[in-house]
């Protein structure tokens, strides 16, 4: 039952994709499909490890509060928000070196790093259109 609760999240909710003007989906704005997005974990600590972070996150700020009171975990969310908010054009990679800076990971090599080059980034779309759809423009 445990698992089952924690797999809800990632079974994939009919009717979700945006549509385009004739109930089909619009590649241009959304992006391509992908099959993996739709499966559900193969692992157990697949989940786990998605949330990592997260919960990371939450482990320090509990108990940097006990340790320095309510206020000093309020201020590290705000730094984190204004630290996210930080990005580039919408069809450029951001690195978000700033975030990297305050979680205290920017000297820690890990597998995204070395595997997530821009370079071969499948994300490029046609720039005009992705700053205008963020403007709202369209």
């Amino acid at each position: 039952i445990g698992l089952r609760s924690q797999l809800k999240d990632s079974v994939p909710v009919a009717g979700f994709c945006p549509q385009g003007a004739y109930g089909v989906q619009d590649s241009l704005r959304s992006g391509f499909t992908s099959v993996k997005n739709d499966l559900i974990p193969s692992h157990p600590l697949e989940l786990s490890e998605k949330n990592f972070q997260l919960n990371q996150d939450k482990m320090n700020f509990s108990t940097l509060r006990n340790i320095q009171g309510l206020h000093a975990p309020l201020k590290l969310q705000m730094e984190y928000r204004a630290a996210r908010q930080i990005q580039r054009l919408p069809f450029l990679q951001s690195s978000n070196l700033a975030l990297d800076t305050l979680r205290n990971s920017d000297e820690c090599i890990g597998f995204e790093d070395i595997l997530s080059d821009p370079a071969q980034s499948e994300v490029m779309g046609e720039p005009h259109m992705m700053v205008e759809y963020k403007l709202g423009l369209l």
